[in-house]
């Protein structure tokens, strides 16, 4: 074997050695320091002094916008969180998709050891009724006590599982 094979070999398993040290580092690092949850809220200028309905009919797509008071009846308003790290929290349900994991990304950024990056979203269909759909999870998205395989319809204060948190949709 020639001197420059020998060489170029053992600089490569220099640079493997180095990514695995540096990948092990970050997995130390955020298993003792966790991740980063942040809090979404929508913030209102002094420049938009329109009422709250007027400016979610105003950024909304043709499509999607409602006149007030057309909401189906007995449809939920808001996705509440009822068990976990992040009970309390609540996010308005304004016709846009809802997804759900530990990315810093989601809406909703989970904190917990047993949900994924992207575990699941929830979104509207056509007719107004909202759909929870596991987005391929290790551990599994559970409503009302059974796995989800299939995008299913979400009733109105069934609780949705991740882990250690359950969601529910109220009005």
């Amino acid at each position: 074997m020639s001197e420059l094979t020998l060489t170029v070999m053992r600089l490569g398993f220099l640079a493997v050695l180095w990514l695995f040290v540096i990948v092990a580092v970050q997995v130390i690092r955020s298993d003792l320091f966790g991740t980063r949850v942040t809090q979404r809220g929508s913030r209102r200028t002094a420049n938009d002094a329109r009422p709250p309905q007027a400016r979610q009919n105003a950024a909304a797509p043709p499509q999607q916008r409602q006149q007030p008071g057309r909401q189906r009846r007995g449809a939920p308003t808001k996705l509440v969180v009822s068990e976990g790290s992040l009970t309390g929290t609540t996010v308005a349900l304004q016709g846009q998709t809802i997804t759900l994991g530990r990315a810093h990304d989601s809406t909703i950024v989970l904190d917990d050891d047993y949900a994924s990056s992207r575990h699941a979203r929830i979104y509207p269909d056509r007719d107004g009724q909202w759909i929870v759909e596991d987005l391929g999870s290790t551990n599994g998205t559970y409503l009302d006590r059974t796995r989800l395989t299939t995008p299913t319809p979400v009733p109105l204060g069934a609780p949705i599982r991740i882990g250690k948190t359950v969601i529910e949709l109220r009005k």
